[in-house]
């Protein structure tokens, strides 16, 4: 299942990334070569700015390849080494239910709530900010997974 989905977040993040593309190009024409750009270019390519970092962010998560400080660990036992990524895994997915999850869903709320649209798409905002919640429960799944495995590495090495 995490491959499915990590090949799926793939695709995804090319395709938010094309659209972003084509956006901003053709905001660029439309400004130089028409000599009138279209109000709606910048405001998409911010919200797929949005978009991309965050399931950009999910995507690293999933193949467990984001930014880590490994000086300390190197000191480390096996044993050790595995009982500290336990520790950071949980770190991150209270982090993440905390802020993504939970903030992220009442940011969701109160937009559908108090009817928030975008200036130039008139896009109900709350659908921009759905990708909160979205990435943060996806960003779980994948620390649950990696946690799994981390516990049967620790059971293997005892």
């Amino acid at each position: 299942m995490s491959r499915k989905l990590n090949w799926f977040l793939e695709w995804l993040v090319v395709g938010l990334v094309t659209v972003m593309l084509f956006s901003v190009l053709w905001g660029v024409c439309s400004r130089y070569l028409l000599a009138d750009q279209s109000s709606w270019t910048d405001e998409l390519a911010r919200f797929m700015l949005i978009w991309v970092s965050l399931f950009g962010a999910v995507y690293i998560s999933g193949r467990n390849t984001h930014i880590t400080i490994d000086l300390l660990p190197k000191s480390f036992s096996v044993k050790t080494k595995l009982k500290l990524d336990l520790l950071v895994q949980v770190i991150i997915m209270l982090f993440t239910a905390t802020i993504f999850v939970i903030g992220g869903g009442r940011y969701v709320y109160v937009s559908f709530k108090l009817e928030q649209t975008s200036a130039a798409l008139g896009l109900p905002m709350g659908f921009v900010y759905l990708v909160l919640p979205i990435s943060g429960l996806m960003i779980i799944y994948f620390k649950w997974e990696q946690m799994r495995q981390t516990l049967q590495d620790l059971k293997a090495n005892r």
